[in-house]
């Protein structure tokens, strides 16, 4: 039996959402297309356990986010955020929200994101996914809940907690700009 085309179609569909979920995690660039081989890879070995329950996506997502989860917790480095570390324009996104109440310049947008990159890379690997998962790619409680297997209620709280957190490392960078 030739599965081939099949499978080409199945990583077609499958691709861009392992690929994003990965992307989105992975802290160190240049492994992530790694990672999204040992997903897809996750994927075809457990095809037999899908049980249908749940949609085919939401299955895919939840392997390929538990593979995060486990690069994650395997990264012995917890980097510190300090200034120096900052690019010029994320800089400016910090030094831009110390002087004003209202919101960011437009053109500060990408460097805004850069820093989130950053302020998120501090926090405990399942923090760092829900905030992820919520924020930057957009899914429900709800979705969240399903990827990652977590109750919508710790979700929330893990949010919260994560947020709480990255607001602390943000005044931790803004002292540091007043030296």
């Amino acid at each position: 039996m030739n599965h081939v085309p099949a499978i080409r179609v199945l990583i077609t569909y499958m691709y861009p959402l392992v690929y994003k979920i990965v992307r989105s995690n992975v802290t160190r660039h240049g492994m992530e297309e790694d990672l999204v081989q040992t997903v897809m890879t996750k994927v075809f070995k457990s095809l037999n356990q899908f049980s249908g329950r749940v949609p085919f996506k939401h299955w895919v997502s939840r392997i390929a986010v538990n593979a995060c989860v486990n690069l994650i917790r395997y990264e012995k480095s917890r980097p510190e955020v300090r200034m120096a570390d900052l690019s010029e324009q994320e800089a400016l996104v910090v030094e831009a929200l110390a002087a004003s109440e209202e919101g960011l310049d437009a053109r500060l947008g990408f460097a805004a994101r850069d820093l989130v990159q950053h302020l998120v890379v501090c926090l405990r690997p399942k923090e760092r996914l829900l905030i992820r998962l919520i924020y930057l790619e957009g899914f429900t409680i709800q979705e969240a809940s399903d990827a990652t297997g977590l109750k919508p209620g710790a979700i929330a709280v893990g949010i919260s907690r994560a947020r709480i957190k990255m607001r602390a490392r943000h005044a931790i960078l803004l002292k540091g700009n007043d030296r």
